[in-house]
């Protein structure tokens, strides 16, 4: 279990993961769906995670959802590179009901990010829009490039929360040893 912290004036952020674990999480965020998301995220990508943040929500959620996935790609960074005997390369489309959403990624130590969900409003008090600074703040710390795109979908819970299965599934994926792998490019380095 490698442990991260984050103070700033907006939050105040812990978590510990187990990159290799088996989904169990303990979370709390402050932002009730976030949690619902991150438990989700633990779950289908067997890291275990614990997670607390206090943050100023009561202005918005916006600091705490960024702040947190921020903290979340840092530790899986640190957790992964240098990477070697790794699949490197992990793909899901995450079906729930009628909503599917994909993700494609590569454990590359490059930053590059493909949002294509098109959703607006609130799933409760949440902010749609926060989920694309999640995976912002998240893609830009883990240095992975992902491709998150919303095959089909009309109920925004669902569609949010096959985002983050996607996501999971696609790094479980990714991060799979294979010791036939060695390391996972041509350049000898990621």
């Amino acid at each position: 279990m490698v442990t991260k912290t984050r103070k700033t004036k907006e939050t105040d952020i812990e978590i510990s993961l187990k990159l290799y674990g088996v989904g169990k999480s303990n979370i709390s965020t402050g932002v009730g769906f976030l949690d619902h998301m991150l438990e989700s995220f633990s779950k289908h990508s067997l890291i275990d995670l614990d997670i607390t943040c206090k943050g100023d929500t009561h202005i918005d959620d916006h600091h705490s959802v960024e702040d947190i996935g921020i903290v979340l790609g840092s530790l899986v960074h640190e957790a992964i590179y240098p990477a070697e005997g790794i699949e490197r390369f992990g793909s899901a489309n995450i079906v729930m009901d009628e909503a599917c959403v994909s993700c494609d990624l590569d454990i590359s130590n490059r930053v590059y990010l493909v949002y294509d969900i098109d959703i607006d409003g609130k799933v409760g008090s949440f902010d749609t829009e926060l989920v694309e600074e999640f995976f912002r703040a998240f893609v830009s710390s883990a240095k992975i490039s992902a491709h998150i795109v919303s095959q089909r979908g009309k109920n925004k819970h669902h569609i949010i929360e096959a985002a983050f299965k996607s996501l999971a599934v696609a790094i479980r994926r990714a991060i799979s040893k294979n010791s036939r792998v060695g390391i996972p490019s041509t350049k000898d380095v990621l």
